[in-house]
C-alpha cells in the first residue's frame, strides 16, 4: 500500500525470519547462472538467498538491475539473503516485526521445489508492504504446502522506498531511455528474467509461470500485467488486495499528482543534497528513514516506457497482458488500517450532510450503501470498497472482456481472537491460509486456533492456488468448484467454508466505477483513500461516465 508517513511507519509486511543450519549433502542443481547447493526440508528442496542480479550500490544505486555473471563452483544456497532497508515500527500494530539484517545488497531470491520436479507450475509471490516494507522470507511466505502440492515457490525482494521508487531529472539523465524510478519494478522483471533463464534446473516449467502478491505486492502485479518489458515472462496472476489508484507521471501534471520528477527534487532539497551524487554518497539506511521522515512515499511513475499509462487506461484499452487472473480481497481490510478512514463524525446527521454535499446526485446511491445506521462500519467498508473491492472487481471484469478467465473471491473467514480485537477478516488476514503457514504467523498477529475448519479452510485455499497456478482453473478437494466470473458475476466466499456465490455487494462496483470515472473526467482529482467523509466535491456527472 502507499500511504501517509504515519501509516506507512504502522505497516510492516508479516514476517519471521526461517534459517534452517547449512544440512551437509544438501541438493545441488547446476543452474545457467552456476552451480547451487541447497538443503532438504520435508518434502521439498529448498534454496535460499540466490542474487538474481548484482548489488545496486554505490554508483549503481538508482539504475536498472544488471544481472549477475554465472560463477563457477558451487555456490552455497543454504541461508536467506538480506533484506532490503526499510523502516522498523515504531507503532504498535498486528503487522509489527524486526526485520532480519538488511543491506542495499538485497536481491536476492529463495525457491521450494518438490523432489524430482520435473516440468511443475512456478508461482512467483511478490511480498507487500506499501512498496516501503517487507521481505520475501518471513515463516508465513513459507513455500511448504505449494512444494507439497507439485508446485514450485519462488520468493523475491525487491528495493523498496526512496531506493526503490526514486524519480529525478538528472537520474534520467544518466539513462539511454531518458527515465528514471520504478527500479522496484525493473527488479522484479528482473526477478522473472531469472526464473525464465533458471527454473528449469530446479524442476520448473518457465512456461508456465503464475506471478502472485498481496497488497502492494498485489499493486505490483497489477504493474506487471500493465508493463511492456514484462510481457512474456509470465502466464497467469493473482493480486489479493490489490488497489488500482491514480499515479504520478515521470514529468507531467495529471490527475492531481506532483510529478515524481518534481517529487524526487523536492525530496534532495529537503536533504541537503545538491546532487544525485550527494545523495548516492548518502548511507542506505539512514537515507531510507531519511526520505520517510521528509515525506517520501514510494509510487510507480507513469513513464511511458516501464509503465505506459494509468492503470485504469491500460485496463479500460485491455492493453494489459491477456492471462488468466485471480483477484479478490478481505471483508475487514480497514479495521487494521484504520488511519486510512476518517473520524466518525459527531452525529448520524452531521454524517448526511457532508456526504451530499461531497456526492452531489450520487449521495443516494451512497447512502443507501454506507448508511449512517452504523457510522464506523460504513467508514471502513467506504474506504475497503474504494480501494479494494472496486479494484478486484474491475481486474476480474476486464480479463473477462479480454476472454480469459478469470476468478473473483470475498475473503470473510475470521476466528475468535481476531474477533476479540475487532479485526474480523482483517487486511493480509488471508495470508496464512493461503499459504498453509496458520501456525507460523508474525508476533503481533491474532493466534489462529488449531481446530479443523481453520486446518480444512487453509487446506482449500492452498489447493485452489496451487490448481490456478497449474492450469489457470482453481479447484480444490473437497470443496466447491470455482466458476470464472464471467456473466454471472460468480465469486468463491471464503467463510468457515468456502462456497460460491454472485453479485458480491450488489451496487459497490457500479458506484466506486462512476466516481472514478467523474475523477477522471475531471482531470485533476486523484482517487485512492480520499472518499466519503474525505472525499473532494464530485464532479457532476458526464457523458463519459453514464
Amino acid at each position: 500500500m502507499i500511504f501517509a508517513r504515519p501509516l506507512l511507519l504502522a505497516i510492516a509486511a508479516a514476517a519471521a525470519l526461517c534459517s534452517p543450519s547449512f544440512a551437509e549433502q544438501g541438493p545441488v542443481v547446476q543452474a545457467p547462472t552456476g552451480s547451487l547447493q541447497g538443503v532438504v526440508e520435508g518434502r521439498a528442496n529448498v534454496f535460499k538467498g540466490i542474487p538474481y542480479a548484482l548489488p545496486p550500490i554505490g554508483p549503481a544505486r538508482w539504475t536498472p538491475p544488471q544481472p549477475v555473471p554465472a560463477w563457477s563452483g558451487v555456490k552455497a544456497a543454504t541461508d536467506f539473503g538480506p533484506v532490503c532497508y526499510q523502516p522498523t515500527s515504531k507503532l504498535a500494530n498486528i503487522y509489527a516485526d524486526t526485520p532480519p539484517a538488511m543491506s542495499e545488497d538485497c536481491l536476492y531470491l529463495n525457491i521450494w521445489a518438490p523432489k524430482n520436479a520435473h516440468n511443475a507450475p512456478v508461482l512467483v509471490w511478490i511480498h507487500g508492504g506499501a512498496l516501503l516494507t517487507g521481505w520475501s522470507n518471513g515463516a508465513i511466505y513459507d513455500g511448504a504446502k505449494f512444494a507439497a502440492r507439485g508446485i514450485v515457490l519462488v520468493s523475491i525482494n525487491y528495493r523498496l522506498g526512496v531506493l526503490g521508487w526514486l524519480a529525478h531529472p538528472e537520474l534520467s539523465a544518466e539513462q539511454p531511455t531518458k527515465v528514471s524510478g520504478n527500479y522496484g519494478l525493473l527488479d522484479q522483471i528482473a526477478a522473472l528474467g531469472w526464473v525464465k533463464r533458471n527454473i528449469g534446473a530446479f524442476g520448473g516449467d518457465a512456461s508456465n509461470v503464475t506471478i502472485a502478491g498481496e497488497s502492494s505486492g498485489g499493486l505490483s502485479v497489477m504493474y506487471l500485467l500493465a508493463s511492456p518489458p514484462a510481457r512474456g515472462l509470465f502466464a497467469k496472476a493473482i493480486a489479493e488486495s490489490a488497489y488500482m489508484i491514480s499515479t504520478p507521471a515521470l514529468r507531467e501534471r495529471q490527475h492531481g499528482e506532483t510529478p515524481a520528477e518534481e517529487t524526487g527534487t523536492k525530496l534532495a532539497a529537503k536533504l541537503n543534497a545538491k546532487s544525485i551524487a550527494d545523495l548516492r554518497a548518502m548511507d542506505g539506511g539512514k537515507l531510507t528513514i531519511a526520505a520517510i521522515m521528509a515525506g517520501f512515499a514510494p509510487f510507480g511513475a507513469i513513464d511511458g516506457q516501464i509503465l505506459p499509462d494509468q492503470l485504469v487506461d491500460v485496463f479500460d484499452k485491455g492493453a494489459q497482458a491477456p492471462v488468466p487472473l485471480m483477484a479478490g480481497f478481505n471483508s475487514g481490510e480497514i479495521r487494521s488500517l484504520r488511519g486510512l478512514a476518517p473520524p466518525v463524525p459527531a452525529s448520524p446527521a452531521e454524517y448526511e450532510r457532508s456526504i451530499r454535499a461531497r456526492y452531489g446526485d450520487l449521495a443516494d446511491d451512497f447512502l443507501k450503501r454506507y448508511p449512517a445506521t452504523d457510522l464506523q462500519e460504513s467508514i471502513w467498508a467506504t474506504t475497503r470498497d474504494a480501494l479494494y473491492g472496486w479494484t478486484s472487481e474491475r481486474l476480474v471484469r476486464k480479463q473477462t472482456a479480454l476472454g480469459q478467465p478469470a476468478f473473483l473471491y470475498f475473503f470473510d473467514h475470521s476466528y475468535p481472537a481476531e474477533d476479540a480485537g475487532n479485526f474480523h477478516a482483517f487486511h493480509g488476514s488471508e495470508l496464512p491460509f493461503v499459504f498453509g503457514t496458520i501456525d507460523r504467523t508474525p508476533p503481533q498477529w491474532p493466534k489462529i486456533p488449531a481446530t479443523p475448519v481453520e486446518q480444512n479452510l487453509s487446506d482449500a485455499m492452498v489447493d485452489y492456488w496451487s490448481s490456478f497456478a497449474r492450469t489457470g482453473h482453481p479447484t480444490a478437494a473437497n470443496a466447491p468448484a470455482w466458476q470464472p466470473y464471467g456473466t454471472a458475476a460468480a465469486y468463491m466466499d471464503f467463510t468457515d467454508a468456502p462456497h460460491m456465490a454472485d453479485h458480491l455487494l450488489p451496487g459497490m462496483y457500479t458506484l466506486n466505477e462512476d466516481v472514478v470515472c467523474r475523477r477522471r473526467a475531471g482531470g485533476d482529482l486523484s482517487w485512492n483513500w480520499n472518499v466519503g467523509l474525505a472525499s473532494p466535491p464530485l464532479p457532476s456527472q458526464t457523458a463519459s461516465c453514464r
